[in-house]
């Protein structure tokens, strides 16, 4: 086969793998707007949420992140079903026998799914954390009955080398910390430890007010005690970072995750895996289109006596399959039993090795 014939059969498959991609999130996304506006319905009437901001700040920016999260499975879904398609009507039957290998056939799929995985990396790093971040404050308003911000108790945690905080009890209302207290170390040895009753924040002076403080200073003479009604004191923690929610990461992109988990390392958090599998998984994720790619071709292009819904099937079967398992994983990196890395890459390894075993049972 000529050159030429090479560059329109790449064109014609790289257009049936795009067009069906989109039409599968078109197709799938409006049935997933119905089932969660059915869902949350009751939830939006009793609060009273403006159909504006139903539309505009909700389910605007509930589509591309539901699009986006499920891209390899829509990439999935498109392979299965247009190559079958293909098969079925015998078109991979002659492009093979006119000289053409099953690796050089795989070149514009290959092609298509790199469009996709870029298109939804820049996406999730550019897009998202913008648009999820609108998505979460509509839902913690008028869909969620506990606000993920909830009250924080008994928290110790490092703010700075050497420098820690602890409080009984935040309020995110009033910007107030119980019982509050900071220590100063050198190395191991406590050099001052501050008391309060409360501290509240500032928001106009971006400062802490400790009220009836009282501070002991450890010497090499011996103590020093200082008290008094009311101290201000600024201190590098934000209210905000005292209520925040889990989903913060949601709304970050990769290179503010990474500044984020540094600062929760240096502050001592012991949550740090759950913002590790986001910053991993922002990466690992586009390698699975090329995977569920390889794994949806090697499958369909056999003609099959059951026609195009067995390919369907099985694919939907070892689609779900994938996305079950990287849940699993993630579930054991976040209870310690693996690493972040591991947890997110396990899947990708795993049916990579899978894809190969059916590609070399493909038909060649």
């Amino acid at each position: 086969m000529s050159k030429q014939a090479l560059k329109i059969l790449d064109r014609y498959i790289i257009r049936k793998f795009l067009g069906t991609f989109f039409y599968s999130i078109l197709l799938i996304v409006s049935i997933a707007v119905i089932f969660d506006l059915a869902e949350k319905l009751d939830n939006f009437m009793e609060r009273e949420a403006p159909w504006r901001a139903v539309v505009f700040d909700y389910y605007l920016n509930f589509i591309p992140y539901f699009a986006i999260l499920f891209s390899p499975l829509f990439t999935f879904i498109s392979v299965i079903y247009f190559t079958s398609k293909m098969a079925y009507n015998t078109e991979i039957i002659a492009i093979l026998s006119s000289g053409i290998s099953f690796r050089r056939l795989l070149r514009p799929y290959f092609i298509s799914a790199t469009i996709i995985a870029v298109f939804a990396f820049l996406m999730s790093d550019l897009v998202l954390p913008k648009s999820n971040e609108k998505r979460l404050d509509f839902e913690e308003r008028y869909y969620r009955r506990q606000s993920p911000r909830a009250n924080m108790r008994d928290v110790h945690k490092q703010i700075l080398p050497g420098v820690y905080i602890y409080f009984s009890n935040f309020s995110h209302a009033s910007n107030i910390a119980y019982n509050f207290s900071i220590e100063k170390f050198d190395g191991n040895r406590l050099v001052s430890k501050t008391t309060s009753d409360y501290a509240s924040y500032d928001t106009t002076t971006n400062k802490w007010t400790l009220r009836q403080y009282l501070t002991r200073h450890f010497e090499e003479a011996g103590q020093r005690i200082e008290r008094g009604i009311t101290i201000d004191t600024t201190l590098n923690v934000h209210p905000s970072e005292l209520s925040r929610r889990e989903s913060i990461v949601e709304t970050m992109s990769l290179r503010q995750i990474d500044d984020f988990i540094e600062q929760q390392r240096m502050q001592g958090a012991d949550n740090i895996d759950y913002y590790l599998i986001e910053r991993y998984s922002r990466i690992s994720f586009p390698f699975s289109t090329f995977i569920l790619t390889l794994i949806g071709m090697a499958l369909s292009s056999r003609k099959v006596r059951e026609g195009i819904g067995f390919h369907i099937g099985l694919g939907l079967l070892l689609s779900f399959s994938y996305i079950l398992f990287m849940r699993f994983s993630t579930m054991f990196s976040v209870s310690g039993l693996l690493s972040p890395m591991v947890a997110v890459w396990i899947p990708n390894i795993l049916y990579a090795i899978i894809a190969y075993i059916i590609y070399r049972f493909a038909p060649k």
